[in-house]
């Protein structure tokens, strides 16, 4: 599996050209081998997007404002895939397109939907609908399509069945794959590994985190407050996870994580992160 890291966690220190390009030197040198770009840190947004995303743990900083296709190009890494929304994509399907193109990747990820009733099955039947639409006018276009879970799609429809099950069972494989998070399923209480078997070839594309105490929420009882950790450093089973992964011929592995880093640093982060998917290459 190729590895790579994904942009929201540079947003903190992505202050300008010389520090985004300081950045992407560091995970080169780490030795992850891309980087999953967002296409709402790769243009210009408004101030309320701006402070809505970092509002939500996901801050953008300057990153809009810069040449991402050159700074990528000219670190050596590749772009994994273009993260997006089903809205933007569907109003500006051309424009996608053109840029995951531009950037030479193979893959646009759907980031799940804002404002969705993920326990209505009408909405989700019409989502997939929407997927394998939106899928098929990319294949032909030479892009793929996958979709990223949060822990939302774990919710229950009146029949019983879980969303996730349902936007798996109802869209079209040949045109909506995925791109598996396995922390916001552990988040949520699920079996990870369980749901990544059950993927199968379809998991494309693997997020990755672990899963431990928080290190700057103490609490005056002893009850752990979780958040992410650096892999290898948390409470999850991820040799377990990796192994299916493989079994799986994901192709790639993509960290994220939004805050918790050792020393408050997201880049020395995903350098500790690093050591840990380099000790799984070797074996």
């Amino acid at each position: 599996m190729k590895t790579g890291v994904q942009q929201i966690m540079l947003g903190k220190v992505c202050r300008d050209e010389m520090s985004a390009k300081a950045a992407l030197e560091r995970i080169k040198a780490a030795g992850y081998d891309g980087i999953e770009l967002n296409r709402f840190m790769i243009h210009p947004s408004s101030m309320m997007v701006r402070m809505l995303t970092a509002a939500a743990g996901m801050p953008a900083g300057n990153a809009g404002r810069l040449d991402w296709a050159k700074l990528v190009s000219g670190s050596g890494l590749e772009v994994i895939s273009l993260h997006t929304d089903l809205v933007s994509l569907e109003k500006d399907l051309h424009s996608h397109i053109e840029e995951a193109h531009t950037l030479q990747t193979s893959d646009i990820v759907i980031t799940g939907m804002y404002r969705f009733d993920y326990t209505d099955e009408e909405k989700l039947t019409d989502l997939t609908k929407r997927l394998n639409a939106a899928g098929r006018k990319l294949k032909e276009n030479g892009v793929r399509l996958l979709y990223h879970n949060h822990n939302i799609e774990l919710c229950k429809t009146k029949s019983g069945k879980r969303a996730y099950d349902l936007l798996m069972e109802e869209s079209d494989p040949d045109f909506v794959n995925f791109e598996f998070d396995s922390y916001w399923f552990t988040e949520g209480g699920a079996d990870a590994a369980a749901w990544m078997e059950k993927l199968g070839k379809r998991m494309k594309k693997w997020h990755i985190t672990d899963r431990g105490p928080a290190d700057d929420k103490m609490s005056l009882t002893p009850i752990v407050k979780c958040d992410s950790r650096e892999l290898g450093q948390g409470c999850m089973d991820l040799k377990r996870l990796y192994a299916i992964a493989e079994k799986n011929e994901t192709e790639a592995v993509v960290l994220e994580s939004h805050r918790n880093w050792i020393d408050k640093d997201p880049l020395k982060s995903m350098e500790l992160s690093a050591k840990w998917l380099a000790e799984r290459r070797t074996k």
